[in-house]
């Protein structure tokens, strides 16, 4: 099983290509700069307002695709840890 990307790690290459400082960035989307840079840095994940914010911004059809990224990421990092194993439960018949 591979590590999925932090979406903050995607979304730092996609900016790069955008001549906007993360300030400016930050500002068109409507979230604080502090926000945006803790995402940015991996410190963060990615709501699902922020997700339909970045979508918008991108131009991308899907509004989903960071939020579905950040939980494929989310879900892969809790699978990977350590827990107390649950047994089902006995139903009624």
């Amino acid at each position: 099983m591979y590590s999925p990307a932090h979406p903050g790690k995607v979304l730092k290459d996609a900016l790069e290509a955008i001549p906007l400082t993360v300030t400016e960035f930050a500002a068109h989307i409507g979230v604080a700069r502090v926000t945006l840079s803790r995402v940015l840095n991996e410190k963060a994940g990615i709501s699902a307002e922020m997700s339909i914010k970045l979508s918008e911004a991108f131009g991308q059809e899907s509004p989903d695709f960071w939020f579905r990224m950040q939980n494929a990421h989310d879900f892969w990092i809790a699978s990977r840890g350590k827990r107390k194993k649950i047994s089902p439960l006995k139903l009624a018949a």
